[in-house]
């Protein structure tokens, strides 16, 4: 399934970390493949409030949790600079599918990094 919302098909998911060579790319590849499935969830599942959507960005937080150990094998971590970007991407999902109440550290509640 692909994206149909244009502005998150279009979006580019982590593009700091992609910048930034600490970040391994086939790393940085599965992480926006974490945000992309995220995106289909939601347009698959329509939340119809924010539990529901939280219990969607909790499931793909515990997939950025199991990136966290390849991340740091790879001599790279999820640190403040990558926190910050999949937090931002986080955010920028919930609002564009309507979730202008969404809390940030909610979304990513579940976080180890």
């Amino acid at each position: 399934m692909a994206i149909s919302d244009r502005r998150m098909a279009e979006y580019a998911f982590l593009g700091g970390l992609y910048r930034d060579p600490y970040f391994p790319d086939r790393l940085v590849d599965r992480g926006r493949a974490v945000l992309v499935r995220l995106c289909e969830r939601i347009e698959a599942e329509h939340p119809a409030d924010l539990a529901a959507l939280y219990a969607l960005t909790h499931a793909a937080t515990e997939e950025f949790n199991a990136l966290e150990a390849e991340f740091e094998a790879a001599g790279s971590e999820i640190e403040t600079v990558a926190r910050e970007e999949i937090a931002e991407d986080f955010w920028s999902i919930a609002m564009a599918y309507g979730f202008t109440g969404a809390d940030v550290e909610e979304l990513i509640a579940t976080r180890d990094w």
